[in-house]
């Protein structure tokens, strides 16, 4: 049928639905892209295919775009070592468009098309400090406090990790009754006779000749015809028995009732299959052949394997040092204690992270000169790095430590982005992944502040 005139709100020239339909297909379009949306419209009695649904989600205009005032930058991953570029409007906290890349020509040009910026939140990365300094010359630069923490964050981690051998002394003090050997102390009498312990000599001998050259790990297996991992062992250990000492068991769910296990050992029921299904009566749910390990060594007289601590990873230690000290528990607070107290090195890092943590808390940026001088003189290579990094960024530093302006929303955003990649699956290209993000987040918007506030 064809109708001579249009109705208004019933009929539009060149369509095939209404506008109240299609407002309703354009909706389901923007929250559920292709599939999703091809299936609830089915539900709905409307019969659409996905490839329909995409091609009516992009014909829907975004909304015009408004400079703004506050404008946030971030970096998010597209796919593998592609990277892509956001901007949120940091005052209404919604997307205005992203692009893959992040390099700065790119965001200079989009900024000198859109005048009016006056702050702009980032983090330290050296292509957008560019990019804005390009694009607005008179815009203030803001370096994020999250990113500030999670930059040194990185390098409390690399401190942690070149002093990997004070961490073991986080441990507490070993029982009485089972010392631990002191450390340069040689094994017993006949250790060191057998093939293995020669080996293990002769090996940590070598690499240690070699490791006081200040060459590196690949280049001393290369020499020696060893894995570069050997090498790394054997450099890190303080004495040869340490290189082929087991290391400890990592904690299992079988650990609790071990002490059952030989009790009824000693009972007299060696059977590992009756004893699995008595452990799985109490709460058990691990593998039968994990008790059957367990109480192997019972038959020849030696005890069931205890559970031994693993010192603290770097990563594991680096969390202890930048954690707040009323956030630690009571045995995180003796172990870090006790690291602190065996290595003057990250005792520094620490009085040092605890320092710029006081004035991220305060907001207050008239010591961090100050500071930066303390961490060039600290002596240690990853901090030295810091200081230079943030000496260099150090205008917009003072102001993300002194203005409430950072870039919790773009983070907020790279989440929500991320999310309608996956909706999408592989059909998420840039294009209808830049209308998607635009278009939801003002359509939540406009049904959120539709709502009561009850409601909400």
């Amino acid at each position: 049928m064809t109708f001579a005139e249009q109705v208004p709100g019933l009929t539009v020239r060149y369509q095939r639905r209404t506008p109240l339909l299609q407002h309703l297909v354009e909706a389901v379009g923007v929250v559920l892209a292709c599939r999703g949306g091809a299936r609830m419209l089915r539900i709905l009695g409307i019969r659409l295919s996905r490839c329909t649904v995409l091609s009516q989600l992009m014909r829907v205009p975004l909304p015009p775009l408004v400079t703004p005032r506050g404008l946030g930058v971030d970096d998010f991953a597209l796919y593998g070592e592609s990277y892509g570029t956001l901007l949120v409007d940091a005052e209404t906290r919604l997307p205005l468009t992203l692009w893959e890349g992040r390099d700065a020509e790119q965001l200079s040009r989009w900024l000198r098309e859109h005048p009016g910026v006056e702050i702009a939140c980032r983090d330290g990365s050296l292509t957008y400090r560019q990019g804005i300094a390009d694009g607005a010359p008179d815009a203030l630069q803001v370096s994020d406090r999250f990113h500030l923490w999670q930059g040194l964050s990185r390098r409390v981690q690399d401190v942690a990790a070149a002093h990997r051998g004070c961490l073991p002394e986080a441990l507490p003090a070993p029982e009485p009754d089972e010392p631990e050997p002191a450390e340069g102390r040689e094994p017993e009498p006949g250790a060191a006779d057998t093939p293995a312990a020669r080996n293990a000599r002769r090996l940590f001998e070598a690499v240690h000749a070699l490791t006081g050259t200040s060459r590196s790990y690949s280049s001393i297996a290369r020499e020696l015809g060893l894995d570069r991992r050997t090498v790394r062992k054997y450099a890190r250990a303080c004495t040869w028995h340490d290189a082929v000492r087991r290391p400890p068991r990592k904690p299992s769910t079988l650990d609790p009732y071990l002490d059952y296990l030989q009790q009824r050992w000693d009972e007299g029921e060696h059977s590992a299959t009756i004893l699995h299904q008595e452990l799985v009566t109490k709460g058990y749910l691990g593998h039968y052949q994990r008790v059957k390990m367990a109480v192997a060594p019972l038959p020849r007289g030696l005890p069931l394997d205890q559970p031994r601590e693993r010192p603290p990873s770097p990563r594991e230690a680096a969390r202890w040092i930048i954690t707040a000290p009323d956030r630690h528990s009571q045995q995180t607070a003796e172990r870090l204690q006790r690291l602190l107290e065996h290595c003057p090195e990250l005792r520094r890092t620490h009085e040092l992270v605890r320092q710029f943590a006081a004035m991220l808390e305060s907001r207050d940026a008239a010591p961090l000169p100050g500071w930066l001088d303390k961490l060039t003189t600290s002596g240690l290579a990853p901090l030295v790095g810091a200081a230079k990094a943030l000496r260099e960024d150090q205008h917009a530093v003072i102001k993300g430590i002194t203005t409430p302006y950072n870039s919790g929303v773009n983070e907020g955003r790279i989440t929500d982005v991320k999310l309608q990649k996956r909706i999408t699956a592989g059909r998420a290209g840039v294009p209808l992944l830049r209308h998607r993000v635009v278009l939801i987040a003002h359509l939540r918007r406009h049904y959120a502040d539709g709502l009561p506030t009850t409601a909400r």
